[in-house]
């Protein structure tokens, strides 16, 4: 009968790569569905930071153009659980807006937090529109996309 011996050293060092590989294989799997959202103390919503943004330029006649925009431009909820979007007016003086498909609407104005609660009960996508950029004519279109899972 053959007896192989193995150094401590060599046992410390294959029990530490089973335990990194194992925790490494549960954080993958349990990070599958993860959303870059933030919730509160008790589960109670999910946080969404979401600011206003412009692009502008000058075509070579001298002819300024600007697009508005919400950025992030596409953030993925929970139904059934609250959402809370916390949105900072960065550029812009006001815009006003509504959430297709929901009664909710707003103002962000420039240099304060508009803070919108709600809970999406079916799955879709819903748009945040800016009621002032809608269309490419109006300097946009400040369209922000709500996906519902």
């Amino acid at each position: 009968m053959k007896f192989y011996s193995i150094s401590k050293r060599r046992f410390l060092i294959t029990g530490l790569l089973v335990v990194m590989i194992a925790a490494a294989s549960l954080w993958f799997l349990s990070n599958r569905n993860d959303y870059p959202t933030v919730s509160l103390p008790g589960g109670k919503a999910q946080v969404f930071q979401l600011v206003t943004g412009e692009f502008s330029s000058e075509l070579p006649g001298g002819k300024k153009i600007e697009a508005y925009r919400w950025d992030p431009g596409t953030i993925v909820v929970e139904s059934g659980k609250e959402v809370e979007l916390r949105i900072l007016g960065v550029n812009g003086h006001e815009h006003p807006f509504h959430i297709e498909g929901t009664n909710v609407t707003g103002i962000v104005k420039k240099g304060e937090e508009t803070v919108v609660h709600y809970t999406f009960a079916d799955p879709g996508t819903y748009k945040l529109v800016c009621d002032l950029h809608e269309t490419m004519d109006q300097n946009g279109p400040m369209i922000a996309y709500i996906v519902v899972q």
